[in-house]
């Protein structure tokens, strides 16, 4: 087998390396494997952090549809179902923006909403007279 040395492909492994960690203190901006792991352990959380992103933007959204419905007198949990009942197939980002931003269409949303509920009530048990 021949010998192979690598020089070109190294140094372009290395330099991309370096160019990732640039702006990191002392050597992990300087030395290549200081910049390694401290490129390896960015990366891992730049991962995480974009899993974690939509975790917490949906529980905002969620916050949000739960402050204006309680306004308009149900639970979240309510809204939720009541949505369900009448087929509105809006998901949480587009509920929220629509709290938020537009009052009016977010009433018609509830109003809606508490209509289908009350249709979907069982009807109150007769109490027998003793």
């Amino acid at each position: 087998m021949p010998r192979v040395k690598r020089g070109t492909k190294r140094r372009a492994s290395r330099a991309k390396t370096l160019e990732l960690a640039s702006g990191y203190f002392l050597t992990k901006s300087k030395l290549h494997r200081s910049a390694q792991e401290a490129v390896e352990r960015a990366l891992k959380f730049a991962y995480t952090g974009r899993k974690r992103k939509k975790r917490d933007f949906r529980r905002l959204w969620i916050v949000r549809i739960n402050a204006a419905v309680r306004a308009a007198g149900l639970t979240y949990s309510q809204f939720m179902h009541g949505l369900k009942l009448t087929g509105i197939e809006l998901d949480r980002k587009v509920l929220a923006a629509t709290a938020t931003a537009d009052d009016a269409q977010f009433t018609g949303i509830i109003d809606q909403v508490k209509a289908a509920l009350a249709a979907a009530a069982p009807a109150p048990a007769a109490v027998p007279a003793s």
